[in-house]
């Protein structure tokens, strides 16, 4: 058999040319999804999203038309194309617009209705493209591939295209001469490099240059699958220096985050088709249409690039977005891995609690942890009626202060939990007490034998430890529930000065006394029955405590306390009170501040952690907060 090398090295390049505009269209739909689902808020990146569209369009019509099809499907996909095609002009100038306004030069009304009109014009030349009048009658045997005639109507279609673009370019220009500080500069140098790629690559060049590349096949084809190659990085590149438009999270995290969305999604997906495409035509090279191979190969493709995803991602996220605070990162990371959480100490006492009552063999037995002096059981396995829970602070009378010393309390032997001694304290000092571990013994058995003594306090050291990491824990959650809400302004702030926008930064004082509002708020609510952080709280200087101070017979306090009330209301839904999900946020503030219950009760009675009602918590005094907000503006407004 002769090969003839010349027309499958022709057919090689077509067919990585396919493999290529297919993968541009996965591509740009993934990063569409990702513009959707992320930053959407943001005009650059709802009018990058645009264009993302009409590439998606474009493409996905490019790489449907192989051999495969007829002429009359060929002809409409060709028309189809020009569906993406004719709005992308004017989804240029809109996103070139929207960079202009966030790097601090808003639209005086010409600019944007500028944008409106080239949308309006598009809209006609979507009309004319639907009578049949922009393009012309399809070229079926045309070489080096079929194409459409041209019409008076796409000689002028041309002109509008390329000055669009060269008005776009020059906006993106400016824009980047407003950027100061050198971050800024750097990602609108990448977006105007990505720019380019869909500009230049959608057009159909083919319906000016047939006769060109009717002589030089190996060069239009080359040169086009050139082109598609540069084309699948820059809309990357395009999409990288957009995602740091609109959202407040650190560079680290978008990096990361769109690294991991077009590693799972372009990349996977296009690696599957190419391999599919390669076993499909090496079947028919060999003389078999249908390969058995092909189903298997898209199978085992996805799942071997996804398990080389999960298992390299840590590994990338370090070595790639990390940078110099790399040590603190994987700290967060590790703590996150292997956190304490209220589940896993329940899991682990019971297991603790299952060796006590098999060592002994109790009927009964219970963990009580010492938060804010009150004592309270958090596990209790066997007979729980065995136990008199209202009656277990009695308990603590009877600990001397000797950390190995167990004493009888009822039908149970109590040994106190201590928390391990520091290096900070003094050798006399005795260490805090943390809780109770008590174990029911039985009528005949009154003492403990050495061994089972020595085993009992081992298992009450590592319940010991349980607790005190839980202690730990929770004054780091609460820590950070103090200061999510800076940390979060901090991060505003900053994503704002990535561009210098200096209009936007002076408006970003309003989210920064929002801030500290719902801080004042905080401890208001805390002190909500008399305190310092009551009587001295900044709220009450808002005006609209003032105008409640006349009715309330001159008395700050209970001015303050009234719009409190009133602003707690604001969060009740509508009818009776229930603890369900709607009422959660009420009932935090009621039970939590209002009646003063502690946490513990507060998360035993809405069924949840209590990580978890600190991170309710906060989102309820952001609300009463905006409540105050909402009625200070109104008042001032008047």
């Amino acid at each position: 058999m002769i090969v003839d090398w010349a027309a499958t090295l022709l057919t090689g390049i077509k067919t990585l040319n396919q493999i290529l505009t297919a993968g541009i269209a996965i591509t740009a739909f993934s990063l569409f999804l990702y513009a959707l689902s992320f930053n959407l808020r943001d005009r650059v990146a709802r009018s990058f999203a645009i264009i993302l569209l009409c590439v998606v369009v474009v493409f996905t019509a490019k790489a449907l038309q192989d051999n495969s099809v007829s002429i009359r499907a060929r002809d409409v996909l060709m028309r189809l194309q020009w569906f993406g095609l004719v709005f992308l002009p004017a989804a240029y100038l809109h996103l070139s617009d929207a960079l202009l306004v966030t790097a601090g030069r808003p639209s005086r009304g010409r600019r944007r209705i500028a944008v409106r009109m080239m949308y309006a014009i598009a809209c006609g030349f979507l009309i004319l493209l639907g009578t049949g009048n922009l393009l012309g009658d399809i070229v079926p045997n045309g070489q080096p591939a079929p194409y459409l005639q041209r019409t008076v109507w796409t000689e002028i279609f041309t002109i509008f295209y390329i000055s669009a673009m060269i008005w776009a370019g020059i906006n993106f220009v400016r824009a980047y001469s407003l950027m100061l500080t050198r971050s800024g500069r750097r990602r609108m140098i990448y977006l105007m490099a990505g720019a380019t790629a869909p500009a230049l690559g959608s057009f159909p060049y083919l319906m000016f240059g047939y006769s060109f590349a009717a002589q030089h096949q190996y060069i239009f084809w080359t040169t086009a699958t050139v082109i598609n190659a540069i084309v699948a990085v820059l809309v990357i590149v395009m999409a990288y220096a957009v995602a740091f438009f609109g959202v407040s999270w650190p560079d680290r995290v978008i990096k990361s985050r769109l690294f991991k969305w077009i590693m799972r999604g372009p990349v996977t997906a296009s690696a599957t088709l190419a391999m599919m495409t390669v076993v499909r035509r090496g079947g028919e090279f060999f003389g078999t249409p249908y390969n058995a191979f092909v189903p298997f190969t898209v199978v085992a493709m996805v799942l071997l690039m996804e398990h080389a995803i999960t298992f390299a991602a840590p590994l990338w996220e370090r070595w790639l977005f990390f940078g110099r605070d790399r040590k603190e990162l994987v700290l967060l990371q590790n703590i996150e891995e292997r956190l304490l959480t209220q589940s896993d100490l329940q899991q682990f006492l019971e297991a603790i609690l299952a060796a006590v009552r098999d060592h002994l063999q109790s009927p009964s037995a219970f963990v009580a942890a010492l938060d804010d002096e009150t004592l309270s059981p958090i596990v209790v396995a066997g007979n729980r009626s065995m136990l008199d829970q209202d009656g277990l602070t009695e308990a603590l009378n009877h600990v001397n202060g000797d950390p190995r010393h167990e004493f009888q309390w009822g039908n149970f032997w109590i040994l106190p939990l201590f928390r391990r001694r520091t290096s900070s304290m003094d050798r006399d000092e005795m260490p805090p007490l943390i809780g109770l571990l008590g174990v029911a013994h039985n009528d005949k058995q009154k003492n403990m034998e050495y061994d089972q003594r020595e085993a009992l306090w081992l298992l009450a050291d590592r319940a010991a430890i349980a607790l005190e990491d839980r202690q730990l824990q929770q004054s780091v959650f609460r820590s950070l529930a103090d200061i999510q809400p800076q940390v979060e302004m901090i991060q505003r702030m900053r994503a704002v000065g990535r561009y210098d926008s200096r209009v936007n930064l002076l408006a970003e004082e309003a989210a920064l006394q929002e801030a500290d509002l719902a801080n004042w708020v905080k401890d208001a609510l805390t002190h909500y029955w008399g305190g310092p952080k009551f009587t001295n709280n900044p709220l009450i200087k808002l005006q609209v405590v003032q105008d409640l101070i006349t009715q309330e017979d001159g008395n700050p306090a209970n001015a303050l306390r009234l719009l409190l009330r009133r602003a707690v209301d604001q969060v009740k839904p509508r009818g009776d009170r229930k603890f369900t999900t709607e009422w959660i946020l009420y009932n935090i503030l009621e039970m939590k501040f209002i009646e003063g219950r502690k946490v513990r009760d507060v998360a035993a009675r809405l069924a949840m952690s209590e990580a978890d009602l600190y991170r309710k918590q906060r989102i309820a005094i952001e609300a009463v907060a905006k409540t105050i907000l909402e009625m200070e503006t109104e008042l001032q407004n008047q």
